[in-house]
């Protein structure tokens, strides 16, 4: 959706979910000594300031890493990748999952990114310009580069979310990457909607059946009226430990609902 700008959106508490579960799956495979190949299909700017205006309209990011980087031990690996976003970008400085990546990471794996706008992606350019940027479609790249070159790695969609067809389409997506990549670790991020426009893709997802996880947490909405009230995760072939760290995560999420 050429129209969607997550600057808007970025260091909302739906990011902190995502993204410090992303660094803890990033994190644990970077371990072993073996190459991997990450791969992002709606990649973003990567780098984020959450002074800016866009930020400031929304005051997501008040209510999500404002809120809770205590949460985050220093030596956290989501921790770690806001370090590096502020050194390179100042205090203001928020990572998107590219930049996250790119910090958890090593030098001979592979990092892969798609994205479409125009401005996005020249933004991605200048914020990780020693990564593979392709300003193309990203699930139809996904599909052609599976299985990548190292093997072993993890694949990240995380749509707008803005075209209502998505909600079709992702699990379909999501069924011909396990197929083609059946060793791939597959992580597909969607909104906890008030609506439930979501339930029937999560049931879609659900009944792949396989090994799969999913983590949903709820939060209040941001300001009065919005839509989104809680963020998911599904993961095909999650790293060792990361469904225990998923649910220490929601219990600290469940804190907010009282």
């Amino acid at each position: 959706m050429l129209s969607y700008q997550h600057a808007y959106h970025a260091g909302n508490a739906a990011d902190v979910h995502k993204h410090a579960l992303l660094a803890l799956a990033l994190d644990y495979m970077a371990r072993k000594p073996k190459p991997l190949t990450y791969l992002e299909t709606h990649a973003g700017r990567a780098l984020y300031d959450l002074a800016g205006a866009e930020a400031r309209k929304t005051g997501e990011a008040a209510a999500g890493i404002g809120r809770m980087q205590g949460w985050f031990a220093p030596d956290h690996p989501y921790a770690r990748a806001l370090a590096a976003a502020r050194a390179q970008g100042g205090a203001s400085a928020y990572p998107g999952s590219p930049l996250i990546a790119r910090t958890l990471l090593r030098a001979d794996d592979r990092l892969v990114l798609a994205e479409r706008h125009p401005q996005e992606v020249a933004a991605l350019r200048d914020a990780v310009p020693t990564l593979e940027v392709h300003d193309a479609d990203g699930p139809a790249l996904a599909l052609s580069l599976t299985p990548p070159t190292p093997r072993r790695g993890l694949l990240l969609v995380d749509p707008s979310w803005e075209v209502k067809s998505e909600y079709a389409e992702m699990p379909e997506l999501m069924a011909k990457l396990r197929r083609k990549w059946p060793v791939g670790v597959l992580m597909l991020w969607y909104p906890v909607l008030a609506s439930g426009a979501e339930r029937g893709m999560v049931a879609r997802l659900d009944a792949m059946g396989g090994e799969a996880v999913r983590s949903e947490v709820r939060f209040p909405p941001a300001r009065p009226g919005h839509g989104m009230i809680g963020s998911g995760l599904w993961v095909a072939n999650p790293p060792w430990g990361w469904a225990e760290a998923a649910e220490a995560l929601a219990e600290r999420f469940r804190g907010l609902e009282g």
